[in-house]
């Protein structure tokens, strides 16, 4: 396991990345136009990524096995939100992202240190689990972008009702623009899930070396699926919109949670088990 101070650099950058953002666009000093991101910031940000994931693969992909608990989970997923969201930065305005995520990756950047995962994965040469892994983490960070988005569209949407929608929170893009946004995120994330589902449940005997079972992962996994796929009907079918799809997204998301991360940490942490 490594130590803990290598880790601390990356969490440090996040942190102030975080902070930054905060105190040059959500403060009432922040100025009025909005900034964009700027190449050092944008630059700054690349080196927590490349720090980030370079400790990531020595954790992960180290040894024949895998070690994967539930801080480990949370790491790769916020290291890749944050990946997606840097490149996504470059087509499209994600503002308000930053203050939210940049300090939750770096609580996740430590969280391998603080509680080292005692769940082994044995089969991390195999091909097939890899791609089934890797798409199954970049759908679950997928909708934590779209989580911690639809956060910042429910506060901004009941400041705006409440008359009070402050300077910073009128700088975001339109809620329209947000909420086109989030929906794109979410029909990909979906896509990914749906993938990872079938491959697991098609190929479980050569992924994980058993049968698939009928479990709470499995259940949550599904919940998820079916939560997220009546969002989407209801959006394309009905036009759901606003608070409606705001709380099947977060909904969605907890169930996803829940899936796997939710589950780790009870074991490992609450109850204090490997399996």
């Amino acid at each position: 396991m490594q130590g803990i101070l290598p880790h601390l650099l990356p969490a440090s950058l996040y942190a102030f990345l975080g902070f930054h953002f905060w105190r040059t666009r959500w403060t009432q000093a922040a100025p009025n136009t909005p900034q964009g991101i700027h190449p050092w910031e944008r630059l700054a940000l690349a080196v927590a990524l490349l720090l980030h994931g370079y400790l990531l693969y020595g954790e992960l992909f180290g040894a024949e096995v895998m070690r994967f608990g539930f801080s480990a989970a949370l790491s790769l997923m916020l290291w890749l939100a944050i990946l997606i969201y840097w490149v996504e930065s470059f087509h499209a305005r994600l503002e308000g992202l930053q203050p939210l995520a940049l300090p939750l990756a770096g609580i996740c950047t430590l969280l391998p240190v603080l509680f080292p995962g005692q769940h082994l994965l044995s089969n991390v040469t195999s091909a097939m689990f890899r791609l089934h892994f890797f798409i199954a983490m970049v759908a679950y960070s997928l909708f934590t972008l779209a989580a911690l988005h639809a956060i910042i569209m429910a506060v901004a949407e009941r400041r705006l009702h409440r008359g009070e929608l402050t300077r910073r929170l009128a700088s975001l893009p339109p809620l329209l623009t947000m909420e086109s946004l989030l929906f794109r995120l979410i029909t990909i994330a979906f896509v990914l899930l749906t993938l990872t589902l079938a491959s697991g449940i098609a190929f479980s005997e050569t992924l994980f070396g058993k049968a698939l079972e009928f479990n709470h992962k499995t259940v949550f996994s599904v919940l998820s699926w079916l939560i997220f796929a009546a969002l989407l009907i209801g959006r394309y079918a009905w036009g759901w919109r606003g608070r409606k799809a705001l709380r099947w997204t977060l909904a969605g998301f907890a169930a996803l949670l829940f899936a796997y991360i939710g589950s780790r940490f009870v074991l490992e942490v609450l109850l204090g088990r490997a399996g």
